[in-house]
């Protein structure tokens, strides 16, 4: 019997997609569309091991982008092994605590949830409703960033706002990457032998978008990420942690209208606002070692706010048995996951260098230890995989 379910993760103007065996986590289909809404659309993707892009239509939207998609995949017969298809859902609020099958209730709920995430849920509707109508006979399973976090406690996801503004609207710390982080935080008891209901880990997932995630015996009881995904470490384009007080001084000193801060905050800070280079890491990594000020500075910040975050992890935690790096930056900087160790002095965390610059592209590994037995890991994320299992999951219980 098939375990292939097919996994669409509609971003703001991309979709990931890939055709993913449940049990083994093998991908017989991988592929990106991206540039969406803009001139030059574009769908790539590797079947079999060989490469092949599709330019799309100018203006292509994601609905044209899955079109493409479901042609390929019946071009290719791959369509009959399909079981389900698994959906990543950016927020799904405090209605899901784990994975859905979606009916017209869920749709309702995940519309509800559009203003706490007004670039991403819209873009997860429209990939639900396009493959609902290209695959009316599959099941259609959600699976959401916030889930693996409403384990939080109050204490944990509350701000010191009058309270009515949580029972009346919702506003509270809600956490993503969920599934990023408990594939992590599972994949590092694995590398540490021990039993994750019997563990403490930091996951650490550093992309473009970053957060930090305390999980405690399997469980998720703080997160770096709030209501929306611009809150804790510094990010790519996002500034992360800062004063409230900013957006009244930007609006009346600096007459800076809402949208205007919005895009400051979301899209021109970070890693690209104080390097005033790029949000890219790894260009970042090149000029600071050709001395460029502005680009070691933004290293220095984005390692020092990662540092910190990790070291108050131990408060929710109450021990430590893994400090475990993943995402794009944290797979693959050697720099970076240096540079935290270092901060994190009083941890006493001996570091393999041969081990950190061996564990990139791909590699998992143990590049770090202290006398207390705790270990510092780099651990690759496979979020499709979880959206996959998932969604097998439930069907299978169905």
């Amino acid at each position: 019997m098939s375990h292939n379910v097919l996994v669409l993760n509609c971003g703001s103007s991309s979709l990931k997609f890939a055709i993913i065996d449940a049990t083994t986590g093998a991908a017989s289909l991988t592929g990106l569309a991206e540039c969406l809404s803009l001139d030059n659309a574009s769908l790539s993707y590797k079947l079999n091991g060989e490469k092949h892009k599709i330019e799309l239509p100018k203006g292509a939207q994601h609905d044209t982008a899955i079109a493409e998609i479901v042609n390929l995949i019946k071009k290719q017969n791959l369509s009959n092994s399909l079981i389900a298809v698994g959906h990543r859902v950016v927020h799904g609020g405090e209605a899901f605590t784990g994975s859905v099958i979606i009916d017209n209730a869920v749709l309702n709920s995940i519309e509800s949830n559009v203003a706490l995430a007004p670039l991403h849920n819209p873009a997860n509707l429209m990939g639900i409703r396009a493959a609902q109508a290209a695959f009316a006979n599959l099941p259609q399973v959600a699976v959401f960033d916030t889930a693996f976090h409403q384990t939080m406690e109050k204490q944990a996801y509350l701000y010191a706002l009058p309270l009515s503004l949580y029972k009346e609207h919702g506003v509270r710390r809600y956490g993503f990457h969920g599934t990023s982080h408990f594939f992590v935080a599972n994949e590092a008891a694995k590398l540490i032998n021990k039993p994750i209901e019997q563990s403490a880990i930091i996951t650490a997932h550093l992309g473009n978008g970053c957060s930090v995630t305390a999980v405690k015996n399997g469980k998720c009881v703080d997160t770096s990420m709030g209501l929306t995904p611009l809150e804790g470490l510094v990010m790519g384009t996002r500034s992360g942690d800062l004063d409230a007080g900013l957006y009244n001084y930007l609006s009346t000193t600096l007459d800076y209208s809402n949208s205007q801060i919005d895009a400051l905050l979301n899209k021109q800070s970070g890693l690209l606002g104080l390097s005033e280079l790029s949000s890219d890491c790894r260009e970042i990594e090149e000029a600071a070692e050709q001395n460029h000020v502005q680009a070691k500075l933004a290293l220095d910040v984005f390692c020092y706010r990662l540092a910190k975050y990790i070291a108050s992890y131990v408060v929710p935690l109450g021990q430590l048995d893994a400090i475990a790096f993943t995402g794009g930056i944290g797979e693959n900087s050697s720099l970076i996951r240096e540079k935290v160790i270092q901060l994190l002095a009083y941890f006493a965390f001996e570091l393999d260098n041969d081990a950190n610059l061996a564990a990139r592209f791909g590699n998992s590994g143990i590049i770090a230890s202290n006398p207390l037995g705790a270990k510092v890991l780099v651990v690759p994320t496979n979020e499709e995989w979880v959206i996959a299992m998932d969604a097998h999951k439930l069907v299978e219980a169905r």
